[in-house]
């Protein structure tokens, strides 16, 4: 039992005597009792940090025999590879020159502000624009913010709006392709899906590395 015991007074002084001071004890017992009640009540009702982490969702595999998918309207695939190196091209891939368009080649990219961002945003204006408007009417309380987040949605998921599809080869990096992601959140582009690489992409991205 845990106690503090303070001594008398007096001493041995001659002259007016003086009331002897009683002795205090205080049972600390359950002030230890009650830090350790609460100690575990907050143990067990505390949220541990997790760690961050980020879904992806990968397209389902076509059954067998199945129709070749439809061409993505205003696709634009993005190859990443060693040196944080960026190459990109837009539409379908085309092996050579046909009567739809050209044969496909690949731009550069980088992960500056006057590159991959610079880009982006300029793909993605029409939508940033309107989800600005959405986000001044929020603000003046014109519309509710359940209505704020499903016109948002509706914008990203627009036909107009550019759909980009990822691919890697073994060369690049987990941070790339994260880095790749966030410039995509923060240019608000709603639809993007990361993809194997094609062996005729992937012969176009060694071509331009010298890999």
């Amino acid at each position: 039992m845990a106690e503090i015991a303070e001594g008398g007074g007096g001493g041995g002084h001659k002259g007016k005597k003086r009331a002897k001071k009683q002795s205090t004890r205080i049972d600390m017992t359950p002030m230890v009792d009650l830090a350790f009640l609460l100690l575990t009540f907050f143990v067990l009702t505390s949220t541990f940090s997790k760690p961050k982490s980020m879904e992806l969702t990968y397209p389902v595999e076509p059954p067998p025999g199945s129709p070749p998918p439809p061409a993505i309207k205003n696709g634009i695939t993005m190859l990443l590879t060693k040196d944080d190196k960026i190459f990109y091209y837009e539409g379908e891939y085309r092996a050579a020159d046909d009567a739809n368009g050209k044969k496909t080649t690949l731009t550069e990219l980088n992960f500056s502000q006057e590159s991959l961002h610079k880009y982006l945003a300029e793909k993605n204006k029409w939508a940033q624009e309107e989800i600005a408007k959405l986000d001044v009417k929020l603000k003046s309380k014109q519309i509710a913010d359940t209505t704020h987040k499903r016109m948002v949605r509706e914008i990203k998921a627009n036909k107009i709006a550019p759909t980009i599809l990822i691919k890697t080869d073994d060369k690049a990096t987990y941070k790339n392709v994260i880095d790749v992601i966030d410039e995509l959140n923060i240019n608000l582009i709603g639809k993007y899906v990361t993809v194997d690489i094609l062996k005729s992409e992937l012969d176009m991205v060694n071509e331009k590395t010298g890999g």
